[in-house]
């Protein structure tokens, strides 16, 4: 099983619900973490992993041949993200724009182009002392593509079939998140009652629907009071699977590294409450 627990907007504590929902379900099920933040990834400090793996992620990049190479530009011509440019007789590649999508391998007519690997970022993986398997990407300062950071992550966490699955996704509502979701069974959206929160959740599960993901929502800092959040939930038929009130000593705590459930162990039943809820959503179809 596969829950993506995401946000429109960051800030919202959507690391701190998915490290405290897997915790609470550690002692119960075979738990997998992967923290698909790759530009920030922090859900380490709720967890503390022990890593023991790691290696470099990378994309494909074309290579010209010069010797071969006729300059016809018809590679350029198929590159739809103008990582190559024809300057004179020469055929000229810009890494950082390059997805490593091939069209210009496959496209070359004289084969005057073969394919390197470009790191762009790191994969790195552990054990919390809950037996938590934890996996993350790192992406390399500078490098402007997160998603095939997340997909190698998702690829090479190992994670086993029977075990339950939790992914961090980053925040917003861009392509990393997409190919975060891609594949989850439930996603678990996490917001606060503010304009923004609402603005950005909107966001999010117009991601969830278009998927096809069933979601329900968790409402972090409750209390905060917009009314609007409620009823927005009332009017799209949204489950709202927990609510967490607005407290300074819990914003103390989480500040401190700890998890919200270790700030308040009253909150660890309720997330197994919670996962079972979200088991029975996937068992029955409910959609979002």
């Amino acid at each position: 099983m596969q829950i993506a627990v995401a946000s429109g907007k960051g800030g919202v504590g959507k690391t701190t619900i998915a490290a405290s929902l897997a915790l609470s379900l550690a002692g119960e099920h075979a738990v997998c973490f992967l923290d698909c933040d790759v530009e920030a990834p922090n859900g380490h400090l709720y967890l503390n992993p022990v890593f023991d793996r790691q290696t470099p992620a990378v994309i494909k990049i074309p290579q010209i041949q010069a010797e071969r190479c006729s300059s016809c530009g018809k590679c350029v011509e198929v590159c739809q993200f103008h990582a190559l440019a024809k300057v004179g007789r020469s055929i000229l590649v810009f890494a950082q724009l390059c997805h490593g999508c091939g069209s210009c391998t496959w496209n070359c007519p004289e084969g005057a182009i073969s394919e390197i690997p470009n790191p762009i970022g790191s994969l790195e993986a552990g054990q919390t002392k809950e037996g938590i398997h934890f996996a993350q990407g790192v992406l390399t300062i500078s490098e402007p593509m997160p998603t095939p950071v997340i997909r190698q992550l998702k690829r090479w966490s190992q994670a086993s079939e029977d075990a339950v699955t939790i992914l961090d996704a980053p925040p917003g509502a861009s392509c990393s998140v997409v190919e975060t979701l891609r594949g989850s069974d439930y996603a678990l959206l996490v917001t606060e009652p503010t304009p923004f929160g609402l603005h950005d959740l909107k966001q999010a599960l117009g991601i969830a629907r278009e998927m096809d993901i069933p979601a329900g929502v968790v409402i972090n800092r409750d209390g905060v009071r917009d009314s609007r959040m409620d009823w927005f939930l009332s009017q799209n038929k949204l489950p709202i699977m927990m609510r967490i009130p607005f407290s300074k000593t819990l914003a103390a705590g989480i500040a401190a590294g700890k998890p919200l459930i270790e700030i308040w162990p009253e909150y660890q039943p309720r997330f197994r409450n919670m996962f079972r809820q979200i088991a029975e959503s996937i068992a029955k179809g409910k959609p979002c």
